[in-house]
Order: structure tokens, then C-alpha cells, then sequence
């Protein structure tokens, strides 16, 4: 057959593609590049502090490079060991705000996103940063590595709970940069920023966290027996808003490009898996009357759930074959039991109760879902203290002369 040359290749050993799964959608991480920070802040601030904010802003490029941001934990530790030092540079009373030039680049395929002279935009980034360190952490705890031989995933109640905490804090990162820094940035350096910077993506990838966190409840809500029907159907109509006001941000920030089309990809699907959700459990607790009528109506919301559970699929395979190629995980949480118990009850309601249909033709209309104040609310971030070093009172700098300093740096341009 042909694709046995591919495979056995002379001479060459295949590499193996290694497929990422997909629980919790992480965008695509950007990275601090290198940055001079020794020069512009030579002879304005202690030579030790330019010291600690050059070498923890390396330590951050090397460790995101070297483990291509897998290092969850470390990184974090990294990026919270920085920010404190970080805070001085964008205080007015210091007059560093503009001084330094920040490189940030994409972790995937090393391309430069942004390099600009304003401390805020070194905030924003690194928070940023946070916020997808959190989801790439949640994603991890909702893919087990120990199948136990058996070839059952099983994803224990606790790392669920961890994963909703983490989506709470990415939202309340993204939710800090939108509302927090933004306003701190002029629109000429905004403008330079690529779409998936801007507010209305930033304002999505947040919601949509709270989506996957409501996600991940109404997951645990079908496996818990004390759960009713009223609260399934409550958390499958949360998630619903959730992840339509997150496609309507991200649609409308015009996001066309690679990643951006797949991130609006991912949002369809878990928008109609939400949907199928919220018709099925709203056509039990319609079934539960006792007028003919509400009979009719479930089984307009079984065979609506049905439809939509079929598109949430095509969505899915659409998905995963958008690049960048990912694999969606085995069926989790609800849609583990609706991807069985939909097509069942549809196909049985609809035969139990056919002479309805045929009779009351006039009721055969999809209800609407009730509408529910959300529950989820995004983490409040708040940034740490400044750090002690930027206490002025106690800073000994070694003067240099402007004529000095200015010739050194001209000196040090001609030899880039």
C-alpha cells in the first residue's frame, strides 16, 4: 500500500508527531524574548536592582524556552518573583515608564509579537502570561496520564475542582488586564498590538474560562446523585451564555488568523454541546407535566438536543482539524452520559408521544430556555507590593555624567 514508504523509510526513522489534546483551550502563549534592560537604566537605579530585574526576566525567557512552557509551576513562581520588582518601573514618581524596550515573542514557533518601550506593556504581558499558565495547568488536570491499565481515564473529583479554581484565577488575570492596565497604555501602542492582544480577545478567552469552568460542574453535577434536574439544567444554560458571549467577543475582534480561527472553532462546539445539554434537561423537567401540551413541547426540546448534539460533533471534528491539528480527548463530565442518553430519549419520547405530534401540530414549537443570573465569577487579581528595593530612601547610585552615559550608549550602538 503507499503509505508503507512513508513509514519504513530508508535510511530515516520517522519522528513521532506528538498530537496535543484538548480539554481546556489555552491560547497561544507569548513569551518574554531578550531585553536590554542594563543600558537605559544605567545610573537611574541601584546597580543591584536593574541586576535582579535583568537576571529574573532571563530566568523567565530561559525556562519558557528550554521547556517550551511546560513548566507550569516554575514559571509561575518565576513570573511572581518578578512582578513585585516590575511594579517600580510603571510608578510616575520613579520616570521609567518609557525608558525600557520590551520583546515578547510567540512560544510556538518563536515569531516576534511586540516590542515596546512601556513598562505597562511588561505588566500586561506577564499577566497575561499568568492567566495562560493557569488554563494550560487546568488542561493538564483534566488529561490523566495514568490510565491504571485498564484503558479507563478516570479524573478524580478533586482535580476538577483544581481545574475550575484555575479557570477562576486565568479569568480574573485577563479580566485585570482589560479593566486594570489597558487604561495605562495609549492608543498609539494598542493599535500595535495583534488581535488576540486586544481587549475584545482578552475579554473572551476570560468568559470562556468561566464556560469551561461551568463545564466542568455540570460534569460533576450528572455524576452526583443528589443533583437535581433543575440545577443540571440551570449550569447547562450558564454555560450556554457563557460561551455566546465569548464567540460574540472573539467574532467581533476579528480574529481570522490561524489561531484565532481555531480558538472561534472551539467556542462553536462547546456552545452547541451546551445547548444540546440545556434542551435535554429543560425537556425533563417540560416531560414532568401532565398537560399534553408539555408533553409536545419536551419532545421538541429532545429532538432540538438531538440536532444540535450532532452538530456539537461535526463542530468538534472541525476542531481538531483546524490547525494547529490537536485530539479532543475521550468523552468527560456530561457529555459522557447525553452523547448516549440524547439519541435514547429523543428516539423514545418521539414514539411514545407521535400521536401528540400529529394532533397538536399548532404546539410543535422549540421553547426558549429559561434565562438565570450566572453564577461564576471571575477570581479578583490583585497585584503584590512593591518591592523594598524601590525604596528611594536607601538607594546609593553611582552617579555617571549625562556626557558620559550618552557617549556609552553611542558607543554601544555601533557595536550592535
Amino acid at each position: 500500500m503507499g503509505c508503507g514508504a512513508s513509514i519504513y523509510a530508508v535510511g530515516k526513522r520517522k519522528k513521532k508527531t506528538n498530537i496535543p489534546e484538548v480539554v481546556v483551550y489555552v491560547p497561544s502563549m507569548r513569551i518574554p524574548a531578550q531585553s536590554d534592560l542594563q543600558r537605559p537604566l544605567r545610573g537611574l537605579i541601584p546597580h543591584d536592582l536593574v541586576d535582579r530585574l535583568g537576571c529574573l526576566r532571563n530566568q523567565i525567557v530561559l525556562v519558557a524556552e528550554d521547556t517550551g512552557g511546560s513548566a507550569v509551576a516554575e514559571l509561575r513562581r518565576a513570573l511572581e518573583e518578578y512582578l513585585p520588582l516590575l511594579i517600580g518601573l510603571t510608578k510616575k514618581e520613579h520616570g521609567l515608564e518609557d525608558l525600557v524596550e520590551f520583546k515578547w515573542k510567540n512560544l510556538e514557533d518563536g515569531r516576534p509579537e511586540n516590542s515596546v518601550a512601556n513598562s505597562w506593556f511588561e505588566l500586561l504581558s506577564v499577566i497575561h502570561m499568568l492567566a495562560m499558565l493557569h488554563l494550560s495547568e487546568a488542561n493538564s488536570l483534566m488529561i490523566p496520564k495514568d490510565h491504571s491499565g485498564s484503558g479507563i481515564r478516570v479524573v478524580s473529583s478533586d482535580c476538577k475542582r483544581d481545574s475550575v479554581d484555575l479557570l477562576l484565577k486565568a479569568s480574573g488575570c485577563l479580566v485585570f488586564c482589560v479593566h486594570e492596565i489597558m487604561a495605562h497604555l495609549p492608543p498609539d501602542i494598542k493599535k500595535k498590538f495583534s488581535r488576540d492582544f486586544q481587549d475584545g480577545a482578552l475579554e473572551a478567552i476570560s468568559i470562556q474560562a468561566l464556560g469551561q469552568g461551568t463545564e466542568i460542574q455540570l460534569g460533576l453535577a450528572v455524576e452526583s446523585q443528589k443533583a437535581s434536574l433543575s440545577v443540571k439544567r440551570r449550569l447547562a444554560c450558564e454555560q450556554l451564555i457563557y460561551f455566546g458571549q465569548a464567540y460574540h467577543f472573539l467574532s467581533e475582534s476579528g480574529m481570522s488568523n490561524m489561531h484565532g480561527k481555531k480558538h472561534l472553532c472551539f467556542i462553536k462546539w462547546k456552545f452547541l454541546e451546551a445547548k444540546a445539554a440545556a434542551y435535554y434537561y429543560h425537556g425533563l423537567i417540560l416531560d414532568k407535566g401532565t398537560e399534553p401540551a408539555c408533553h409536545v413541547t419536551a419532545v421538541c426540546c429532545f429532538l432540538a438536543a438531538d440536532g444540535l448534539l450532532s452538530e456539537s460533533k461535526k463542530a468538534c471534528f472541525t476542531f481538531c482539524l483546524t490547525a494547529p491539528v490537536t485530539r479532543s480527548p475521550p468523552l468527560w463530565g456530561a457529555m459522557k452520559h447525553l452523547t448516549q442518553k440524547i439519541p435514547e430519549v429523543a428516539a423514545r419520547k418521539s414514539q411514545m408521544y407521535g400521536y401528540l405530534l400529529e394532533e397538536e401540530k399548532a404546539l410543535q414549537a422549540l421553547p426558549d430556555l429559561p434565562d438565570f443570573q450566572l453564577s461564576l465569577a471571575p477570581d479578583d487579581y490583585i497585584l503584590p507590593e512593591i518591592d523594598s528595593a524601590w525604596d528611594r530612601s536607601k538607594w546609593e547610585i553611582q552617579s555617571q555624567p549625562l556626557k558620559e552615559h550618552l557617549e556609552d550608549s553611542e558607543d554601544e550602538a555601533e557595536t550592535e
